[in-house]
């Protein structure tokens, strides 16, 4: 693989694209994950253990909870992560155990501090609609990268999409590096995230986005 996606998600999205039992997402910018660009399920040996990041635990569920299952004990989603695409970044010898892989994301959450950013930027979550090219353009002018947004797409009789993800590219000496494919690589992406039968893809320039301040 090429490069390392880090992957930002709002937790109010996430928990509109599910009927699941979200209760009072965090407001703010949680993980999704830090995924290689290609591979999935590269080692199926080397198994989650939770005792590995015992030390990163109140960190981990601040910062990258299951947004979806609000039970603190839960480690289904770390164990997901892990499995799908920690054990391909273990190939990094930066990221070649599960408590540097875990403990390196966090730090990359700290670094790029988007929960900041956005509120100095003055984008906040708002009943008002955002630009997308407003919101690109902040980003790019204040990390000196473009990140790839996505949204989901508008429902039936709305005009708007609603802001889900952001997502940050690495290269394999962790520096940030655009998310736009240049020429000869190819633009291939891990498979967008889905839950249910809604999932994100690439925000339209065009559409007015939401960013949702709470659960509809």
């Amino acid at each position: 693989w090429k490069k390392l996606y880090f992957v930002h998600h709002w937790p109010v999205t996430v928990c509109k694209m599910t009927a699941n039992d979200c209760q009072d997402p965090p407001q703010y910018w949680t993980i999704h994950g830090l995924w290689p660009d290609k591979g999935e399920e590269c080692n199926r040996s080397w198994h989650f253990n939770v005792s590995e990041i015992k030390d990163l635990l109140s960190d981990m569920r601040h910062y990258w909870p299951d947004v979806l299952h609000s039970s603190l004990n839960r480690t289904q989603f770390w164990k997901h992560e892990w499995d799908k695409h920690g054990t391909c970044a273990a190939t990094l010898e930066i990221l070649n155990s599960q408590k540097k892989y875990f403990s390196k994301a966090l730090e990359l959450y700290q670094h790029i501090d988007l929960n900041s950013f956005l509120l100095k930027a003055g984008i906040k979550p708002s009943s008002s609609y955002y630009q997308m090219i407003d919101m690109k353009e902040a980003l790019t002018r204040f990390y000196g990268v473009t990140p790839k947004i996505q949204c989901l797409p508008p429902e039936e009789g709305e005009k708007a999409q609603t802001l889900g993800q952001i997502e940050f590219c690495f290269t394999k000496e962790l520096q940030l590096r655009n998310c736009t494919a240049p020429e000869g690589e190819s633009a291939s992406m891990p498979t967008d995230f889905k839950l249910g039968s809604e999932e994100l893809s690439i925000c339209s320039d065009t559409l007015p986005t939401y960013y949702p301040p709470q659960v509809q």
